[in-house]
């Protein structure tokens, strides 16, 4: 999604191009998590794994210097764990202690923006996003200027801060001297980015001639891309011309229904429509699926399955829309008032200048047209995963009432209500994610030789995904008493522990020191603020 704000459109863009962006406070070198040691001992977890495997266990985890060694099972349901089957910890090492717990592979943030423009700055966001078990995300746009991001990255890929690892994609044409306007701009500026260290591009859309020279020679060099298809260019180039260009992901939904038009080639615009209004922005494209081919139909169909030959990803961002479709439950949700940083509330209020606060007149109208649009949506990305097609969980945080960190269990919940079983949820969330990047080998599922990172948790979030957002669950137990289970427990990458719970308490900590200042009160959109 775009970062910026609509009435300094061309400032900012100039501004990217040439690298000159708001000054964003230093992260502060890690004092988080213990470890790594040699030898780390995870004792007596059931493991979700992302194979296709049901959950099993007890088994006992073994990682040596940041690799998984041993997978082993030790007991089985109904029998205590036989200590002569377990791993011997070595001098040196370390147990962890989780019987009974449940442990996964560390999440994917497919989409997932570091902050900077809406108010929000990078600890404050690591610290979420490790806090919900996400150890690995993809930047796209690269929105603190790339030379940041890849400083972030080496710091993260070295353990000195507490941070998730980090995949930095630039925009097409940042940090570029002049407008591409040429094939061959496109293929040097390309090239350049390469040498600069991304790790791919995203791109909004250009002329035809221009994206297909950019995404042939992206693919080249090795090099993986997404695109969100802006509607300033969908008309000319959609989500079929990404995927036989070679472009790697397609993000959130815009240029999928555009594939599939039969009677028109254009969506259906109102005659007064102004793209830089974004709530005709927002509420028109919330028309699109019903403009698009019938599900099961044969051009349904045919788009599909060619867009699955070619290895295309979809990384919906279900979260990121949800607002649209019940605005009331996206800004009243319970994190807000602890989590939430006032500059981050601020910026989602109505505005005719921030980007996502579109909410100018948004009622019944268009949340039923939204939610029409959801049921249709999530029945080709349903169908996409049933064919054997990639989709990922991505979140897009940051904007439009959704959180960094508590958006991604969301995500998870949003793919389970399309359709998803549990385990292919878990499947999209870490080894889809890992084969995205290119990173299949090293993350996204527990099997010796890949990289230690897990999520862990004190309940079976197969269940509940709701176990996994960090203000937990609610329960009823004995004595008719309402408590709150769930939260991560751990979560552990590249070998490190850390304290998911006592990340969160940072985070909370942070928000209520920087409300202090001024006193600051979350109200909501249109009320008065409350006089003492």
């Amino acid at each position: 999604m775009k970062r910026h704000k609509k009435n300094i459109l061309m400032v900012l863009c100039l501004l990217m191009q040439l690298g000159v962006l708001a000054q964003i406070p230093e992260v502060p070198n890690r004092q988080e998590g213990e470890g790594p040691w040699p030898q780390l001992i995870i004792r007596g977890v059931i493991l979700i794994n992302s194979t296709g495997s049901p959950p099993l266990g007890p088994v006992d985890i073994v990682v040596e210097n940041n690799r998984i060694t041993d997978v082993r099972m030790v007991g089985t349901t109904g029998l205590p764990v036989d200590p002569a089957k377990r791993p011997q910890l070595k001098p040196g090492g370390k147990e962890l202690d989780a019987t009974g717990m449940y442990l996964l592979p560390g999440f994917v943030d497919s989409h997932a923006h570091i902050g900077g423009n809406n108010g929000t700055d990078a600890s404050y966001v690591y610290k979420l996003w490790m806090a919900h078990g996400v150890t690995t995300i993809r930047e796209p746009s690269a929105g603190n200027g790339l030379a940041w991001t890849l400083e972030q990255k080496k710091r993260s890929e070295r353990n000195t801060i507490t941070a998730p690892r980090i995949k930095a994609y630039t925009r097409f044409g940042m940090g570029s001297k002049q407008p591409i306007a040429t094939a061959k701009q496109a293929r040097d500026w390309v090239r350049q980015n390469a040498k600069n260290g991304a790790d791919g591009i995203k791109f909004f859309g250009a002329a035809p001639e221009i994206m297909q020279a950019a995404a042939e020679e992206n693919k080249r060099l090795g090099l993986k891309s997404a695109i969100h298809h802006a509607q300033t260019d969908v008309g000319r180039w959609n989500a079929m011309h990404s995927a036989k260009a070679g472009i790697s992901s397609l993000e959130h939904w815009y240029g999928l229904p555009e594939a599939m038009f039969t009677d028109r080639t254009i969506q259906d615009y109102s005659l007064a429509y102004n793209y830089t209004n974004e709530q005709d922005r927002f509420s028109e494209a919330g028309t699109l699926w019903k403009q698009a081919a019938a599900p099961f139909s044969d051009r349904w169909s045919k788009v599909m399955d060619e867009l699955i030959a070619l290895d295309f990803t979809l990384s919906p961002t279900f979260n990121i829309y949800e607002a649209n479709r019940d605005l009331m439950r996206a800004r009243r949700a319970e994190w807000h008032e602890e989590y939430t940083m006032p500059k981050l509330w601020d910026f989602y209020a109505p505005s005719w200048n921030a980007h996502g606060s579109y909410w100018h007149s948004w009622g019944t109208e268009q949340e039923v047209q939204w939610r029409e649009n959801f049921r249709l949506w999530m029945a080709f990305i349903n169908e996409y995963k049933n064919r054997g097609g990639r989709v990922t969980v991505g979140t897009d945080s940051g904007f439009i009432y959704e959180l960094f960190g508590f958006a991604y269990p969301r995500e998870m919940e949003l793919l389970r209500e399309a359709g998803f079983h549990p385990l292919e949820v878990i499947k999209a969330a870490t080894l889809n994610g890992a084969e995205l990047l290119g990173m299949e080998k090293e993350i996204g599922s527990v099997e010796i030789g890949k990289l230690a990172d897990f999520v862990i948790v004190e309940e079976n979030p197969l269940m509940d995904f709701k176990v996994l957002y960090g203000t937990g669950a609610i329960r009823l137990v004995e004595n008719n008493q309402v408590t709150r289970v769930g939260g991560v427990k751990y979560t552990i990458k590249d070998g490190i522990v850390y304290d998911a719970k006592d990340l969160l308490a940072q985070v909370k900590k942070m928000v209520e020191e920087e409300k202090a200042k001024t006193g600051y009160q979350i109200i909501q959109p249109g009320i008065a603020p409350h006089k003492h």
